[in-house]
């Protein structure tokens, strides 16, 4: 072997070791995926009846108020107040009570502008 490759022997190990160090060093990582989403919570049969009560009475009144010319007001009808439709034996009242409001505001929406 050449005397001068002998002597460069240990500088190209250096040159190479640091190329291949730096070269694992770009490596992207690896990250896992994302753990699948929970599964999604039933609604109750008390939430069903109040959403489905209220939206199609909320529908039905901003329907009547705008062809007959009413402002819109959804939080000043008797329905909206009475929440009609409660049955004690699926669970508390306040539950179906807010259940039914926000059911009847956004059917009274849809039913008042047509959409």
């Amino acid at each position: 072997m050449n005397a001068s490759l002998i002597k460069r022997s240990p500088l190209i190990f250096v040159v190479a070791s640091t190329l291949l160090f730096a070269a694992a060093g770009c490596a992207h990582p690896y990250y896992p995926p994302p753990p699948p989403p929970p599964p999604m919570a039933q609604v109750s049969p008390l939430v069903q009846l109040a959403e489905r009560n209220g939206f199609m009475t909320g529908r039905a009144v901003g329907a009547s108020d705008a062809q007959a010319g009413a402002i819109f007001h959804p939080r000043h009808t008797r329905a909206f107040h009475a929440t009609p439709g409660y049955d004690p034996a699926l669970g508390p009242f306040p539950v179906y009570r807010n259940a039914y409001r926000n059911a009847y505001l956004r059917g009274y929406h849809v039913g008042y502008y047509g959409r």
